[in-house]
């Protein structure tokens, strides 16, 4: 890590770094307002020194940002490309695109005495420390409210840069208070340098509901929506999931298939599936429904994230992150209302799937004769299902995983609140898998609903007589018709948190 580095000295510093060293030795150290000599003492050169090498990694005398990158990974810090560039034009004074050691030396004094300042403003109690109660207060005035037990995970751990990225510490001895050290050796290569930023850099850092928001859109602050942070954040995880969707859409297609024509007589499987769907209309027909299911994604965000926000108002919690069975109210809650509304979206995206080669020209040309030939109330068929397949999902979702989390914990973590992230993805996958077990049978009733019209020949059906003929005639296996091409393809959401 960054301390370890800065308290190691060199035996070959640069000429002018061993004169400094040297008469800072027989000098008094700059003492900065927290008790702590800036940049670590009188040899402070010696260390910054042996950290500019560290991070050299191609040994010629500059820091581009691909040197950052390798470099802080190496210390294990992981750092965006966008948070790098900061760094380098904050601190590139002759633009040559890198940092020379002078540079680097310059921007790390001008960035501490930054973080210096925010200390003091984070520090209400004037005693050199930042505790629980003071972070509790700095994002209270930011709009954020959180508990005390979240503020203490702020202190014992924050996730570093990317989400697979390893947790630091930043309160390294453990005393649940950070010091002017830590608090610098933990900030001192990030490009923040005011306290929204910082606190903003906690928020999205910090793992807090890893698993939980299934589906519960992000929660922002206001800070966040006054600046519009909320709607990029949106847009990032539309084209996540736009790029998701895209890439496992002949994995979708074929689960709609065989959740409309797979039966006993017609026993599809995978590579007969996929060889019939070429065969029909080659390469391009495993894609077939693919642009509704992305066009859908942004009206659905958005009007879930609105309702969720509202919801969480009545719900009347004084917490900005909900607790579980708050989440499990307002996103089962918001996810009704995103589903009522773009309905009709996923009527025409099952058609889409399920056409045949000149069937239709188009997916206005489909609603046409959709609206033409069976009225307004075909687009609203398999609404109930599907509104009824929200709950028990979210429900046993997070049921499953906050079970898992905490065994898992009280086994094998009992001195720690964070079970690291391979863990907490493990249990959001095992989470995630008995969800759709137990609302599968819901998600085919509703696409065969969605399917009838488009069946020559088919009689109208309700969701009970459609459970009892499937039962009746299949078994229960005929309610998990398409599951495995559905594990396949995995959960788009998914993606769209990694976004």
């Amino acid at each position: 890590m960054v301390s370890s580095v800065l308290c190691r000295c060199v035996a070959s510093p640069p000429p002018d770094a061993a004169a400094t060293a040297s008469s800072s030795a027989s000098s008094p150290a700059s003492v900065d307002p927290c008790g702590g000599a800036v940049c670590g003492g009188p040899d402070h050169r010696l260390r910054l020194w042996s950290l500019f090498q560290t991070l050299d990694v191609n040994r010629d005398g500059g820091l581009c940002v691909n040197d950052l990158a390798v470099g802080l990974r190496r210390l294990g810090l992981h750092r965006t490309e966008g948070e790098l560039q900061k760094i380098v034009q904050a601190g590139d004074k002759d633009l040559d695109g890198q940092l020379d050691f002078e540079e680097f030396v310059h921007y790390l004094q001008d960035h501490e005495k930054k973080l210096r300042l925010v200390f003091k403003s984070l520090d209400k109690k004037n005693d050199g420390r930042i505790d629980a109660q003071e972070i509790m207060q700095s994002l209270r005035d930011l709009g954020v409210k959180i508990s005390e037990q979240q503020a203490e995970k702020i202190l014992k751990r924050i996730r570093t840069g990317h989400f697979w990225g390893p947790v630091t510490y930043m309160d390294k001895n453990g005393t649940m208070t950070i010091d002017w050290n830590e608090w610098r050796d933990y900030h001192l290569l990030h490009p923040v340098e005011n306290i929204p930023e910082i606190i903003l850099y906690w928020k999205h850092s910090t793992i807090f509901d890893v698993g939980e928001n299934l589906t519960v859109p992000d929660e922002f602050t206001v800070e966040e929506r006054q600046t519009g942070m909320w709607w990029r954040h949106l847009v990032a995880g539309g084209g996540a999931g736009a790029v998701s969707r895209t890439c496992t859409a002949p994995l979708d297609r074929l689960k709609v298939l065989m959740q409309v024509h797979a039966s006993r007589s017609n026993n599809m499987c995978i590579v007969g599936g996929f060889t019939q769907m070429i065969r029909e209309g080659g390469a391009k027909s495993l894609w077939r429904g693919n642009g509704i299911n992305v066009l859908k994604i942004a009206p659905e965000s958005a009007i879930k994230f609105m309702a969720y926000e509202q919801i969480k108002r009545l719900v009347g919690s004084d917490q900005e992150t909900l607790r579980i069975h708050e989440r499990l109210v307002a996103g089962s809650l918001a996810g009704a209302i995103a589903q009522s509304s773009i309905y009709p979206m996923e009527v025409l995206k099952t058609r889409m799937a399920l056409r045949k080669t000149g069937q239709y020209s188009g997916m206005l040309d489909c609603a046409r004769k959709i609206l033409a030939r069976e009225g307004m109330a075909a687009f609203y068929k398999g609404y109930v299902p599907n509104m009824l397949g929200i709950i028990p999902y979210a429900g046993i979702d997070l049921a499953v995983y906050e079970t898992l989390k905490n065994a898992w914990l009280q086994r094998y973590a009992v001195n720690s609140a964070d079970p690291g992230v391979f863990v907490l993805l493990a249990c959001g996958t095992m989470s995630s898998t008995c969800g759709q077990l137990a609302s599968y049978p819901l998600a085919l009733v509703r696409t065969r609903m969605q399917a009838q019209a488009s069946i020559e020949g088919a009689p109208e059906v309700t969701m009970s007589s459609l459970f009892k003929q499937i039962l009746r005639t299949e078994g229960a296996f005929g309610l998990y018709r398409g599951l495995a091409p559905n594990f396949m393809k995995g959960e788009d959401k998914e993606s769209q948190w990694l976004g």
